[in-house]
This record gives structure tokens, C-alpha cells and sequence, in this order.
């Protein structure tokens, strides 16, 4: 590998030193070893430093580990796009893994694209695979398709997970917004708002492994984004403004409700009602009762 890395792999973690093994392991695999690992520990009290301590002294690959206090996977995210070295930067959650061609085949799929069209690209996004190999959603219409991440997929009907490789240059002209005392912001809303200024290319190959782990944030979802109301309703009001099939939109206006109505922060939401009052009308009384049934969960 070069001093400086063609990609950094980030990974942000909290209290998973029982998966990251998946993530070192499949990491010390990759044909291409052009890439540096830079994991951000959000806080962990679980032995996760005094592990990557250990992983960092065999100097099997390059590894470089930031902790800081407990404020978010979103904070954590800054962190790493900050600290990245590479040019290409490739988030890997602490609980899943990838193929071992998988930086090779990303690489050969961003220098594909012609150099004087690269500037209107903010990356490759792929597909995903469960443990089982199993490719969820399905595959792509084509071996590869350009657009806007938000526009493909509603045009495709797709909701299954897949993974982006960023050029770092983007990620750091469009950080998470960090709000006092909220610990999440959804990734959603970075990728829309890259979305709406750059394409990126979706290749039809699996290359991520994806675990449904008993303890992932998608499992708390509803939880999590009611304790952090200012980034959930910032998320879901962009959302209403894409251009996107309406039942998405409604749905992202549904939810803005919901999110405003649970943590009584209503002004929040009123410049997204402002500018779309018919669509934000009809998403209050599924909105409302929502947040009631939110508030029921949230006690438990």
C-alpha cells in the first residue's frame, strides 16, 4: 500500500467487540490491499479498545483507532471522514463483512468511469448479500446504472440494503448535522443531500455481506429516532421535497408529523408544511396516531 491509501474503510462502533472480528477478518482477505482501516469507537465499555489495541500491534494492515465519548454513530461518521486518509472513502458497519474482491471490484468499477465525468460522480453503490448469500432485492436491470441514489431507487421499487463507496472530498462537504443531547442522525439524510447534487454509479454485483444483528440500531429504529427528534424531523421534511414517487413522499411526510407531534416540536415542521401544506395535511392523523403509539413503545 502507498502512504496514502486509495481507500479508507470506516467503521464506527459501540459496544460490538463480540463482531468485529467479521469485520477485521474479512478486511485481512481483500486482493486489494491498497486501503487503510480507520475505526471510531462511540464509547465502548466492552473491551473494544484493548482489542484493536492488540489488532493494530500484529500490523497485518494498516489500522487506526479514534475513540471518543458516546454522542452517536453520526458524530462518529464525522470523525472518520476527517481522519480518512483515502481517496475513496467505504463505510462497513461493525457487524457485517464484505467479499474479498470487494475493493478491487469497486475500484475497477470507479476508474471505469471517464475521467472527465468523474466530477459528477459521488461513488459506486452495490448490492448486498445476506449470510446466506442471498442477493437482497433482487438484481439491477443492467450491469450498471447511473442516477441519482433516491431517483433510482424509487423508480426501481427498492428498499433492500445496499452499500456506497464516497469520494471522502464529498463526504466532507456535507457532514451529518450534530444536535445537542440527540445521538442519531439517519444516513438518509447525506445521501439525499449528496443525491441532489452528484449521481452515483449502481453496479449489479453483491459485494457486502449484510447481518441482521439482534442489536442494530435498525432493530430500535422507532426508539432511537423519537429520542432524537431535530434529525429525524430535518430528514423526513427534505424527504417530502424529492422527486420521487408520492407514496414515498407521503410517507416521509407522515413520519415528519409523527416525529414533530412525539417531541411536541411542531415549529420545527411548520416550514416543511409551509411549503407542502396538502401533503403534510394528510399525514396528521396517521402522524398523530403514530406518535401515540411511538410514546407507548418508548415507555416500555
Amino acid at each position: 500500500m502507498s502512504s496514502t491509501p486509495l481507500f479508507t474503510v470506516f467503521t464506527p462502533t459501540y459496544n460490538r467487540a463480540h463482531t468485529l472480528e467479521r469485520v477485521r477478518a474479512s478486511l485481512s482477505t481483500q486482493t486489494c490491499h491498497d486501503f487503510e482501516w480507520v475505526v471510531v469507537d462511540d464509547g465502548s465499555t466492552d473491551g473494544t479498545e484493548a482489542l484493536m489495541r492488540g489488532w493494530i500491534a500484529e500490523n497485518s494492515f494498516p489500522i487506526r483507532y479514534f475513540r471518543q465519548a458516546n454522542r452517536g454513530k453520526h458524530v462518529a461518521f464525522n470523525r472518520g471522514v476527517q481522519e480518512a486518509l483515502g481517496e475513496l472513502f467505504v463505510p462497513l458497519d461493525s457487524d457485517d463483512a464484505c467479499v474479498p474482491a470487494a475493493l478491487d471490484r469497486l475500484r475497477a468499477h470507479w476508474f471505469a468511469i471517464p475521467v472527465d465525468a468523474r466530477d459528477r460522480f459521488s461513488g459506486i453503490t452495490c448490492l448486498c448479500m445476506d449470510e446466506r448469500g442471498k442477493v437482497l432485492g433482487g438484481p439491477l436491470p443492467a450491469a450498471t446504472v447511473d442516477g441519482r441514489p433516491f431517483e433510482v431507487l424509487s423508480e426501481q421499487r427498492r428498499s433492500a440494503e445496499t452499500w456506497t463507496l464516497y469520494r471522502t472530498a464529498v463526504l466532507r462537504a456535507y457532514p451529518f448535522p450534530e444536535y445537542p443531547g440527540e445521538r442519531f442522525v439517519a444516513e438518509g439524510l447525506v445521501s439525499n443531500r449528496i443525491g441532489r447534487q452528484y449521481l452515483s454509479r449502481f453496479i449489479n454485483e453483491a459485494l457486502r455481506i449484510y447481518y441482521d444483528s439482534p442489536d442494530s440500531l435498525s432493530r430500535e429504529t422507532i426508539r432511537i429516532r423519537a429520542c432524537s427528534p431535530r434529525g429525524a424531523i430535518v430528514c423526513y421534511g427534505e424527504a417530502i421535497e424529492l422527486p420521487v414517487r408520492m407514496p414515498l413522499r407521503l410517507r416521509a411526510a407522515i413520519n415528519l408529523s409523527r416525529f414533530a407531534i412525539g417531541a411536541r416540536r411542531i415549529r420545527d415542521a411548520l416550514p416543511y408544511a409551509a411549503k407542502h401544506p396538502f401533503l403534510v395535511g394528510a399525514s396528521l392523523v396517521p402522524g398523530l396516531v403514530l406518535a401515540l403509539r411511538d410514546r407507548a413503545v418508548c415507555r416500555k
